[in-house]
């Protein structure tokens, strides 16, 4: 599994639909609306690297209302929590 944290800035007055068209993409597991630098923070979790590219280049970069993005590649998990199993795809 390949997870991500991807950072995002959207056009003026998009965070919110921005937000909802980015929860309905495949992969994306959750948008959180911040404060700060970014406009949104979405995690990502796919199957493999290629899988994840083609989220990032191919369908987040086409979403109406993004206008920036910063993908941060999850190398290690350091938690108490079986994330693996909470947040599986079932793959």
């Amino acid at each position: 599994m390949q997870n991500a944290v991807i950072l995002i800035n959207t056009q003026q007055g998009q965070v919110k639909p921005v937000a909802e068209r980015l929860a309905e993409v495949d992969g994306i597991s959750e948008v959180y609306s911040t404060c700060g630098r970014y406009d949104l923070v979405a995690i990502a979790r796919t199957r493999d690297f290629e899988s994840l590219a083609e989220l990032v280049t191919g369908k987040l970069n086409a979403v109406e209302g993004v206008s920036d993005t910063e993908t941060l590649n999850a190398m290690q998990v350091h938690s108490r929590h079986d994330l693996e199993s909470m947040f599986s795809l079932g793959w």
